[in-house]
């Protein structure tokens, strides 16, 4: 729809105060992402942030289409804001907007079978929500549509407000949209074809974010993120990385195809990208999310491998391991490529972490289809991966041509059984972590953490979760080396120790009493400088517990001193 520019009494007053908006946000990154894109744009036009729904003005609902469980979640949480509105005087009934895939996907059909909507509006149309908010208010219009999807929006020049400033993390979106057509997958009608940031832009917010707010870890983000291809910018590419020359033209892995025509031209493409955010910010990590496999060629992983601060950590969706269920599925690869992937990235990226996404009973899977699934997630042995059941999607290719025809209590039986195979690969993984020594990133108190027993919870650069007792440890990792140490990563006497009278199974309720204090204070440990979130640990690996590893702190670090005395 045309949207017409709305008054500042429509828009910025609510018994003379200015109006507040509070957003929920479902699905991926990106949505928590575009969350804090439409916060910048209310909060340029002069709306405030409500401290909980109730006493919103306007209260959004930021949507995923991927799944139809999803959606059911969203279309639920919509009954409670018409209890809300219903609730509300009469002048102070709050707006109701629902934003994202799911306002792509069913447009007009939420106001007519929602009728707590006010509100809909696209991924690529935030910039309307004032106005769209005024129309309502003012009351110009019973409802508002805003959904053309744009094949140039980016939101490059917006810079997000943070919804979470107590996370040390923040996520910094690159390119949007997918082209990749997999025909279970209705991203490409919610977000629509590619379209990418300018690098200077992605740099530029980058460094923002760690010199002027403390981050200390940037995730960029994309519906296909290493197809990203800025065609404004010339590349400067002479060659990064040991022995990895990076090219400005396109390139797949090995025995990976496209959907469609391979894009040509000049520009800065995804490697160039994160070589420059990397060097730009060196004492923060750098993640990525969410990939194709087709989009690793060679030099991309020798440049992780090479650059300290890119963490070890990919994420490889494969969706099935049956060759003809991914033929079906419009994936471009078979089995025998994506197996040759996972073995290149593994001996390349020395400690790298593979993820996946997974789909039990998609159309025509069969028993054989399945178990070759269960062989692959054997073989590659995942660190982590999101398994789902089909469910099918509309305007999806395989909606329209595809029978669903595995029954639901088959799907679900597979789904279980595939995470099955997951738990038992994740768990060996984590066993074999025990007595090694990582980088940890602080995010703040565990979830298991009370008065009694303080702890602390982080991540890897690999992406694994660790547990560890709130201490105090020394100022820098130099300082608990030995004068004739050549490694960085010897276990400290505490945690040797305790491994070996535990082997290996240290849980949490026995790491964090007062007896292993005493225990690990006289081993030398335990004297020097708190640790808060944001910071960089030195903790050594003692035990696991389900996906969550056990760990000591030893020292306070960073990405450069961490480095140089890897082993």
């Amino acid at each position: 729809m045309s949207v017409p520019a709305s008054s500042a009494s429509d828009v910025f007053s609510a018994d003379g105060e200015a109006l507040s908006y509070f957003i929920e946000t479902y699905g991926c990154q990106m949505n928590v992402s575009d969350s804090e894109i439409v916060a910048a744009i209310l909060e340029g036009a002069g709306f405030t942030r409500a401290p909980k729904l109730e006493e919103a003005d306007v209260i959004l609902s930021n949507t995923c289409a991927v799944r139809d469980n999803a959606e059911q979640r969203v279309l639920s949480r919509i009954n409670y804001y018409g209890h809300v509105k219903g609730k509300s005087k009469l002048g102070r009934r709050p707006v109701v907007g629902v934003l994202g895939c799911m306002a792509e996907r069913m447009k007009t059909q939420l106001l007519e079978e929602n009728q707590a909507v006010d509100i809909v509006v696209g991924p690529d149309s935030y910039r309307d929500l004032p106005a769209l908010v005024g129309l309502i208010r003012g009351g110009h219009s019973p409802a508002a549509v805003s959904v053309q999807l744009s094949a140039e929006e980016t939101y490059a020049d917006v810079a997000p407000v943070r919804l979470s400033k107590d996370r040390p993390d923040a996520f910094v979106s690159i390119m949007r949209g997918c082209n990749n057509m997999c025909s279970f997958c209705i991203v490409p009608f919610t977000r629509g074809r590619e379209r990418s940031r300018a690098v200077s832009s992605v740099v530029d917010e980058c460094r923002r974010l760690v010199e002027e707010q403390g981050v200390k870890e940037v995730v960029l983000l994309g519906q296909n993120v290493n197809s990203y291809h800025d065609k404004s910018s010339s590349s400067a590419l002479t060659g990064i990385g040991d022995g990895a020359v990076l090219s400005s033209s396109y390139e797949t892995a090995p025995g990976f195809g496209n959907t469609f025509k391979a894009r040509g031209g000049d520009g800065v493409r995804f490697a160039e990208l994160l070589h420059e955010v990397a060097s730009a910010i060196p004492e923060a990590r750098v993640r990525f999310t969410s990939p194709h496999p087709k989009d690793f060629p060679l030099p991309l992983l020798k440049l992780i491998a090479d650059t300290p601060n890119i963490c070890n950590s990919l994420h490889l969706p494969a969706q099935s391991g049956s060759t003809e269920v991914l033929t079906r599925m419009r994936r471009n690869y078979t089995r025998e490529a994506y197996l040759d992937l996972a073995a290149q990235v593994r001996a390349t990226i020395p400690g790298v972490t593979i993820s996946t996404d997974m789909i039990s009973g998609f159309c025509g899977e069969t028993e054989q289809d399945h178990e070759d699934t269960l062989s692959l997630m054997r073989e590659v042995a995942y660190e982590q991966a999101f398994m789902f059941h089909y469910s099918k999607r509309d305007r999806t290719l395989a909606a329209r041509d595809m029978d669903d025809d595995v029954p639901l209590d088959t799907k679900l039986r597979r789904l279980r059984e595939v995470i099955d195979v997951f738990m038992a690969t994740q768990t060996a993984a984590n066993e074999a972590q025990v007595g090694t020594r990582h980088i940890v990133l602080v995010e703040g108190p565990s979830r298991r953490a009370s008065t009694e027993s303080r702890s602390l919870q982080g991540r890897t650069d690999c992406n694994r979760r660790v547990v560890f007792p709130e201490a105090l440890v020394a100022p820098a990792l130099a300082d608990r080396l030995s004068a004739d140490a050549t490694s960085g990563r010897a276990l400290s006497p505490a945690a040797a120790a305790l491994i070996q009278q535990h082997g290996g199974n240290v849980q949490p309720g026995e790491l964090f009493g007062d007896a292993v204090r005493d225990f690990w204070a006289e081993q030398g440990q335990g004297a020097g400088a708190e640790v808060r979130p944001g910071d960089f640990v030195a903790v050594d690996i003692i035990g696991c517990s389900g996906k969550t590893l056990i760990g000591l702190p030893v020292a306070h670090t960073s990405i450069g001193e961490f480095d140089r005395f890897r082993a």
